[in-house]
């Protein structure tokens, strides 16, 4: 999808907030000299979820709606976490998205030597010293919001000494946890972040680009400013909880004297049901509670890809659900009306039915089957129509029939006549039951005269029911999906609780479906309507002799509802 395509998609005027005043203020003054240039700088340590959607929907919309561009970073900073597997999945989800850094993708790790060479000159100007204090002890050190921190034994150190021992750590001289690089700030700062952070760490690690060439690594606060700086980003946008780092930021960017581009904090997304945090998430596939990082109930962009979700309603949503500095929880259903609005005008209709109930129409010609039209989607005409067989036997819901319905029941119930949707009317005659009392079988006549769903009498009937014919239904593996957690605010977890607790025992679901036979040759990622059922997608597991429909989201809409 091209930009033009993308910002068509989108909105149609730019949204106010707090981050477009400021790139307009910046604009008004000539700031940046008229430059907008963002960029997404995830760490390749897992799969991008929901959240990072709101935040690539963000950076790549403030570039394009101001003539700017985005760049991809990853910072690839501890080799021990990061895998390529990770790195692909996060190319292949932006670009999925509808998004392109065209030849802009870096890596922190392409500034290694920069970065290297900033610490040597930190060290020079006497602004940061090898500290030999275990990480316990740097932590105690610390101190807390309520108590000062304390200088390390190491702090007084000559800029000479810093530079050999600095030189020893590059060549791996020492182990593992002997030393650290820290910058020499302020012991006292009301703020933790600027009492003497850590700069670079030991870790005899392979690194998946740079291989064994380094032995030291930056740390991720070290590493984002200096290569935002590199790439001269003007407007560096981040989540809310970089805030209290933004003043490190700004002091390594100083100190350096080097390009300095503003970090603007906005609120992160926390959704209702929804684990955001990525080091459960991986815990759940470990674990072998998912089946994977796109398993359908992730809220990994590859999940609600797999699941059925378009890149255009997730772009809806993350417009939606705007920008703010304050924290707030985002209702689920929200997310579920924007796919409901993309796939009810784009995809295709289909008849199924999941819970089946027999239906033979005794007055039917036996052998006879006919092809009637259907229309793939009222919503836009140019899909035309599409040809179901109808015979003497079919099937329907089961909730669809009712053998003692209460009033304003408007389906099938004995002696009461419904529109079998596309094919004719037909009435319940008889009920076959098992031994058990069970309802197996219904027999049912039908009028020949109100073929596709209309009688020339002009009488009317109130109730419309889908339908397969039994004889040319598909089988298909249905996977039935809900929340994974149980808990709206997963937020609300007590610290001594454990979170499994909450996890869902009727997240996922298999059924058998019965299909029409349209949807024979459905390839993985074919999205239908399932008529009065929901939205479906076909699944990567099918195969010539398997076909597996995920359940997207159903046709209830709960949200725009809450919001008449």
């Amino acid at each position: 999808m091209n930009p033009e395509e993308i910002k068509g998609t989108q909105q149609t005027a730019q949204t106010v907030n707090f981050i477009r005043t400021i790139i307009d203020e910046d604009n008004r003054t000539g700031k940046w000299g008229g430059r907008v240039l963002t960029r997404f700088p995830p760490e390749p340590n897992g799969y991008l979820h929901i959240g990072h959607a709101k935040s690539i929907c963000l950076n790549f919309g403030l570039a394009r709606d101001y003539n700017g561009v985005t760049n991809l970073r990853f910072d690839d900073t501890n080799p021990v976490k990061e895998e390529q597997e990770y790195i692909d999945s996060i190319i292949e989800d932006v670009h999925w998205l509808g998004f392109d850094w065209e030849d802009r993708l870096f890596y922190a790790s392409d500034y290694f030597d920069t970065l290297f060479d900033y610490a040597i000159k930190l060290i020079k100007a006497g602004k940061a010293y090898v500290c030999n204090l275990s990480a316990e002890e740097i932590r105690s050190y610390r101190g807390t919001l309520t108590e000062l921190g304390k200088s390390s034994p190491y702090r007084g150190r000559s800029i000479e000494e810093n530079m050999q021992l600095f030189e020893a750590m590059r060549n791996g001289e020492f182990d593992e946890g002997d030393c650290v690089l820290r910058a020499k700030i302020d012991m006292a700062s009301a703020n933790l972040n600027l009492r003497d952070p850590v700069m670079y760490r030991i870790l005899f690690a392979e690194h998946h680009r740079t291989g064994n060439k380094w032995c030291i690594y930056p740390t991720y606060d070290f590493t984002h400013g200096q290569s935002d700086s590199i790439e001269k980003i003007t407007h560096s946008v981040c989540t809310l909880e970089f805030e209290d780092h933004r003043p490190l930021y700004d002091w390594y960017c100083v100190h350096l004297e080097i390009h300095h581009p503003q970090q603007i904090e906005f609120a992160r997304l926390n959704l209702t049901y929804t684990m955001m945090s990525k080091r459960k998430l991986l815990d759940l596939v470990k674990e072998g509670i998912v089946r994977g990082w796109d398993d359908p109930r992730m809220p990994t962009i590859s999940g609600f890809r797999r699941r059925g979700y378009t890149p255009k309603s997730i772009r809806d949503f993350a417009d939606r659900i705007g920008v703010s500095k304050k924290e707030s929880m985002v209702d689920y259903s929200l997310l579920e009306f924007c796919i409901r609005e993309d796939l009810n005008k784009t995809a295709p209709r289909a008849m199924a039915v999941l819970n089946p109930l027999k239906i033979t129409i005794t007055n039917y010609p036996d052998d006879l089957t006919e092809l009637l039209d259907a229309i793939n989607n009222p919503e836009d005409a140019s899909m035309g129509s599409r040809q179901v067989p109808f015979s003497k036997e079919i099937y329907i819901e089961r909730d669809d029939f009712m053998e003692e319905p209460p009033k304003k029941f408007y389906r099938l119930a004995p002696g009461k006549e419904v529109r079998l949707r596309y094919a004719y009317y037909i009435t319940c005659r008889e009920v076959i039951k098992n031994e058990n009392g069970e309802i197996t079988e219904l027999f049912c006549t039908y009028d020949p005269e109100t073929k596709g769903g209309s009688s020339p009498d002009g009488r009317r009937v109130l109730g419309t029911i889908h339908w397969v014919s039994a004889r040319h239904a598909l089988h298909a593996e249905v996977r039935l999906y809900e929340h994974l957690f149980t808990l709206e605010d997963l937020n609300d977890i007590p610290e001594n609780e454990d979170w499994h607790n909450f996890i869902n025992p009727k997240s996922f679901e298999i059924i058998t479906g019965w299909l029409e036979p349209s949807l024979k040759n459905s390839t993985p990622g074919s999205r239908f309507q399932f008529e009065r059922l929901g939205y479906f997608c076909v699944d990567a597991d099918s195969n010539e002799s398997k076909l597996v429909i995920n359940r997207t989201v159903t046709l209830r809409d709960s949200w725009a509802k809450i919001n008449k």
